[in-house]
């Protein structure tokens, strides 16, 4: 089955799913356990068997798991895989503690994600975030010098302001921008995305659910280690306001005869042609439902329903998306 929609990445880039696989629940996140390697290689077997051939991953996930994981479950398979890897955030303890965006830092980090991946080649490179603390050119530079070198194919961008994105596409064409999308958090609407539209920049659209706010399975209060505690978006009254928001998609997904997750995920589906659903998943079981997504379609009442309840701003708290 490889009936999953393609989409081009950039005026003149790759080819790839309009459906993409998010690797990183793969690993410990926020230092929580590991999931079953066994399942998660399985999981990204069956996606690329599905026709999802775009794979997400970061050097930090897992302290360089998420790699070694994914150079396993492509060994033999990898004409079959795009590779997408961010680079630049630097953890200790399992936690963030800062960004080193430097070339000679850029050039360390390329030789051990390709040691981890066992590939010659990333389809994908792109720095996590800018901080500012290097100079724009400075960064998309290296990873173009990183192409001469046939390390890399194509440039990437993630969390990124519209200034920096034109800045970074003149410096060398940027394939894809990936950022945090979803109907809970439009604010990139205004600037960023008719930014990367203009310049025919594809969109790499992640948290379609919002962390889980979406989903149609969260209650008031989340338990006490739940790691989306740290955000004010899922704390006291902002995360009851938030869920009564969410009961209009839940009736909406129910008169579909369909999930909360897949109105989600198909409402970002259905924002351009440019634009691709990356999805998080660990379990083989995730990916029929999110495969299904991607052939859902709305009535003009529809998504009227789900613009209007979720406008921008409509969602009370931040998160880490918000910069």
């Amino acid at each position: 089955m490889k009936n999953i929609t393609k989409i081009q990445l950039g005026q003149s880039g790759p080819f790839v799913s309009k459906l993409g696989l998010g690797c990183m629940r793969m690993s410990s996140i926020w230092g929580g356990p590991v999931p079953e390697e066994t399942e998660s290689i399985a999981t990204i077997h069956e996606a690329l068997d599905s026709g999802i051939n775009f794979l997400n991953t970061g050097d930090f996930y897992g302290a360089g798991h998420n790699e070694m994981l994914i150079g396993k479950a492509i060994k033999g398979r990898r004409d079959d895989a795009f590779i997408s890897v961010k680079f630049g955030a630097i953890f200790h303890n399992g936690r963030p503690i800062g960004m080193d965006l430097r070339p000679v830092a850029i050039k360390n980090f390329i030789n051990y994600s390709l040691t981890r991946l066992g590939i010659e080649t990333i389809d994908l490179y792109q720095p996590s975030r800018m901080d500012g603390s290097v100079p724009v050119e400075d960064i998309i530079g290296t990873v173009a010098d990183l192409i001469k070198e046939g390390k890399v194919r194509h440039i990437g961008v993630s969390e990124i302001t519209a200034g920096q994105l034109r800045k970074a596409n003149g410096i060398h064409p940027i394939s894809a921008l990936e950022i945090g999308y979803s109907l809970a958090d439009r604010q990139i609407e205004s600037e960023l995305l008719p930014t990367a539209k203009e310049l025919g920049i594809g969109i790499v659209a992640f948290a379609n659910t919002a962390e889980g706010l979406l989903t149609g399975e969260m209650k008031a209060p989340l338990a006490a280690k739940d790691y989306r505690n740290h955000f004010s978006r899922f704390q006291g009254e902002n995360l009851i306001n938030n869920l009564r928001k969410v009961e209009v998609l839940k009736q909406l997904a129910s008169n579909k005869g369909i999930t909360p997750t897949q109105v989600a995920i198909a409402w970002v589906k259905e924002q351009g042609d440019h634009l691709m659903s990356l999805v998080s998943m660990s379990r083989r079981s995730r990916l029929p439902e999110n495969i299904a997504a991607m052939n859902i379609v709305f009535t003009p009442e529809e998504m009227s329903t789900l613009n209007t309840t979720f406008t921008s701003g409509a969602i009370s708290g931040g998160t880490y998306l918000q910069r």
